[in-house]
């Protein structure tokens, strides 16, 4: 899934295959703003969402991962938040 801007912040939502069971992973990275436009000021590190969760597809999976970031970066919250 490409990255996407949600509000003031750049969001990449992607799926990582299970090694040895089958089933996807939902993982988020999320970036804020950043004054070098060669540099990517990283917020929330990549990382697997949705920790128990397994998901039969990579769509799936990217699905959930798109669900977290909206969750984490609703207008009341202040930014960023670990899931």
């Amino acid at each position: 899934m490409p990255s996407e801007k949600i509000g003031e912040y750049e969001v990449e939502c992607s799926a990582v295959e299970l090694i040895g069971a089958p089933g996807w992973v939902a993982h988020l990275a999320i970036y804020g703003h950043s004054h070098n436009p060669m540099h990517r000021n990283n917020v929330f590190p990549d990382q697997r969402v949705s920790l128990d969760a397994v998901f039969p597809t990579k769509e799936e999976a990217e699905a959930e991962a798109h669900r977290v970031a909206l969750t984490m970066l609703t207008p009341n919250s202040n930014g960023p938040s670990e899931h």
